[in-house]
């Protein structure tokens, strides 16, 4: 069993991630929020898993549904939130909005909503630290609808040929969009497209935070020793919709995910399981953990009413921070 510190650590960021995302709801309802929202419900034991393992020298590349990736990286809270309001204070200067967040300071080098956009960015990041023999590690992560694209495929080409140290992260949530995986791919068996390259790959549960996090560690250890990248699928389920908490809620569309399938995975909600885990192995009681939450959710509650006052960036300043000089 990992220390009761680390998987304390892991359960307040699952936690924050999680809070985070719910407290958007209502304000994306209320068309307080609106730019287009990705959700990471469901998903938080990969990010938390993953970043738990990375110091602020190794970097990560994110997509869409990204928030989790910045908070797991180490990105402010405070910032995040007021990014999602489009306010000046934002992490990306309100001008990003959810898909276009960045904090370098962590090594959080920015998400983008291009199916595959960040994936060359992260083998660039790589080849840096290769060139300057630097012990760092970059990590991409990308969902399954990014493996139908050219450029992972060049990617991982070119980052086993150089020996990169690389992890390409696929959170396979089942669904590209709205296209159930075996309508977009021949084969259910993403884990073993790496194969060919002579990339290690595996895939995993990406719903067991811990098994997330012994195999993120390995895959470190393994990129940081010059042996070359790692391809890593852990399979997950969105709880909520594709953009937002329903996907009704974006026009007449209707989730074609069957109700049975959604309740299934509900019962292997990560956090969920991992706080049987936590109670089990006598790491957080009852108590213990309301007062996680509670002290959780009172800091996202004042950031939202901080953010809500904040200032809109001037249209004056509308090229600002676009172009460095």
């Amino acid at each position: 069993m990992q220390s009761k510190i680390i998987l304390k650590k892991l359960y307040r960021k699952m936690l924050q991630i999680r809070l985070c995302e719910e407290s958007f709801i209502i304000p994306i309802l209320n068309k307080e929020i609106r730019c287009p929202i990705h959700l990471y419900v469901g998903e938080e034991a990969i990010s938390a898993g993953i970043g738990a393992v990375l110091n602020n020298k190794d970097v990560m590349f994110s997509n869409h549904r990204s928030h989790g990736h910045y908070l797991s990286k180490g990105g402010e809270l405070k910032e995040l939130i007021a990014e999602i309001y489009g306010k000046e204070t934002g992490c990306s200067r309100g001008r990003g909005g959810s898909m276009h967040l960045i904090y370098p300071k962590t090594g959080f080098l920015g998400s983008a909503p291009i199916v595959s956009g960040t994936i060359s960015l992260a083998v660039g990041s790589a080849l840096s630290f290769k060139i300057r023999n630097k012990k760092n590690v970059a990590v991409s992560f990308f969902g399954d609808g990014a493996t139908g694209e050219g450029v992972l495929f060049e990617s991982m080409n070119f980052a086993s040929l150089k020996k990169l140290p690389l992890i390409f992260v696929c959170e396979n949530n089942l669904y590209a969009t709205h296209l159930q995986i075996l309508e977009t791919h021949a084969k259910d068996n993403i884990w073993e497209m790496a194969k060919p390259f002579g990339i290690p790959s595996f895939r995993i549960d990406g719903n067991n935070v811990l098994e997330v996090f012994e195999k993120a560690q390995k895959a470190v250890k393994y990129c940081k020793s010059g042996k070359g990248p790692v391809f890593i699928e852990c399979i997950t389920y969105r709880l909520m919709g594709h953009v937002g908490p329903d996907d009704n809620i974006q026009g007449n569309h209707t989730d074609i995910r069957p109700k049975k399938e959604i309740e299934a995975w509900k019962k292997r909600d990560p956090i969920l399981k991992f706080e049987k885990y936590l109670l089990k192995n006598n790491v957080l009681n009852k108590k213990e953990i309301e007062d996680v939450k509670n002290k959780i959710q009172k800091k996202i509650e004042e950031y939202h009413n901080i953010s809500i006052k904040e200032e809109y960036p001037l249209t004056k300043n509308l090229e600002k921070y676009v172009f460095k000089k």
